[in-house]
C-alpha cells in the first residue's frame, strides 16, 4: 500500500533531524511531496546539501543548519512542530569502535535532547531513528523485538539507549515515542565514498569505475536489506499511530534475506561486469547474518513494505547509473 495515501491535518508541520542525510532527505522529499510542510534540522557533518537539491526552494520547506547537541536549537527547531521524525545520528559499526565518545554524545545526548524539546514544545509523535544492531550476539532468526543478545558496539549500545529513552519518555512524560530498528537501508543518495560506506553503493560505484570492490569476510554474510521507500512508510505510518504502540520499537525491513556474496554477483550481471572480488578481514561488531520479523510493525503500525530487494536493487542500479 506505500504511504502516499496516507492523510495529515493539512496544516502538519513535520521536522526531521539530519534531513541532509541519506534516509533524512528522501522522508523531507516524501512529505514534502504529499503537500505537508518540512522543517530539516542538520549540521552538514555527515549529510550534504546536494542531497536536498530537488527541494531546497520548495516555499513549505526549510533549512536549519544547527546539531543536536545544542539543546536551544532543538527547542527553536520544535516550535510549532506536530510530528518529529529524529534520524539525525552517526552510523557505522566500526567507526563507533574507534570513536565512542563521539557516538555517546551525537546518538545519546543529541537524542536526548531532541526528546525534551519534543516533549516541551507538546509536538504529537516522536519517531527515531534505532537499528537492527540493538540485536547484538542474538543468534536466532528472524530477529524479534523482545529478544535482543548482548551489544557489540558502541553504537548498537547509543541506539538501545535511545529505545531505553524512548520508553520512558512515553511513560513518564506521555510524550509518544515510537523506534524504527532499520535493516541495512539502501537506494538513492546513499553515499558510496569514504571507509566506511555501506556496501550496496560501495560496490556499484567501484565496478561502475572498473575497480575491483571487496568484500569484508567470506561473503557468505546475510542481510535484510531494505529499501528506502519502505522505511519513508514505516516513518509516516509510526506518525499516525495509536498512542497504545508508542513507547515501543519496531522492526523496519522488507522481511528477507540476501546473501552479501549473492548480491555481488547480481551486481556484477546488472552493471555487464565480469570482475572477481577481493576478500578482506571480517569486519570488527559486525553480525553475520540478519533477518527481520516484521509482524510487530505490520499489527501495530500497519506496516506493509511494497518494495522487494529485487524491485529496489533495480531501482539504485538506474540511479547511481544516473547520478554516480
Amino acid at each position: 500500500m506505500g504511504y502516499k495515501h496516507l492523510k495529515f491535518p493539512e496544516d502538519s508541520v513535520f521536522l526531521v533531524t539530519g534531513g541532509a542525510g541519506f534516509i533524512g532527505s528522501n522522508l523531507c522529499e516524501a512529505i514534502l511531496d504529499m503537500g505537508y510542510t518540512v522543517r530539516c534540522l542538520d549540521n552538514l557533518s555527515t549529510g550534504k546539501m546536494q542531497n536536498m537539491d530537488s527541494f531546497i526552494n520548495n516555499p513549505r520547506f526549510t533549512f536549519i543548519e544547527g546539531d543536536i547537541r545544542d539543546l536551544d536549537t532543538c527547542m527553536k527547531a520544535c516550535e510549532g512542530v506536530d510530528f518529529v521524525l529524529n534520524q539525525a545520528a552517526w552510523g557505522s559499526v566500526p567507526r563507533s569502535i574507534e570513536m565512542p565518545l563521539l557516538y555517546e554524545d551525537i546518538n545519546i545526548g543529541g537524542t536526548l535532547n531532541m526528546m525534551e524539546a519534543a516533549r516541551q514544545q507538546g509536538v504529537k509523535k516522536f519517531v527515531y531513528a534505532s537499528s537492527s544492531s540493538v540485536y547484538g550476539d542474538e543468534p536466532n532468526l528472524p530477529k524479534k523485538e523482545g529478544r535482543e543478545g548482548n551489544l557489540l558496539s558502541p553504537y548498537a549500545l547509543t541506539k538501545m539507549v535511545d529505545e531505553e529513552y524512548g520508553k520512558l519518555y512515553t511513560k513518564l512524560y506521555g510524550l509518544d515515542t515510537y523506534g524504527m530498528r532499520y535493516f541495512n537501508v539502501f537506494g538513492r543518495r546513499q553515499d558510496p565514498d569514504g571507509a566506511y560506506a555501506a556496501v550496496i553503493p560501495k560496490f556499484i560505484k567501484q565496478l561502475l569505475r572498473g575497480e575491483v570492490p571487496t568484500i569484508n569476510g567470506d561473503g557468505k554474510q546475510s542481510r535484510d536489506f531494505t529499501y528506502i521507500e519502505n522505511v519513508v512508510e514505516a516513518n509516516l505510518k509510526a506518525c499516525l499511530a495509536p498512542s497504545e504502540a508508542a513507547g515501543e520499537a519496531f522492526n523496519v525491513a522488507y522481511g528477507g534475506r540476501e546473501f552479501l556474496i549473492d548480491i555481488y554477483y547480481g551486481l556484477t550481471k546488472a552493471l555487464g561486469k565480469d570482475v572477481e572480488p577481493n576478500f578482506g578481514p571480517d569486519r570488527a561488531g559486525d553480525i553475520k547474518h540478519s533477518n527481520a520479523d516484521i509482524s510487530k510493525a505490520r499489527e501495530l503500525l500497519g506496516y506493509d513494505p511494497d518494495y522487494s530487494f529485487e524491485r529496489g536493487i533495480a531501482l539504485a542500479i538506474e540511479w547511481y547509473k544516473e547520478n554516480l
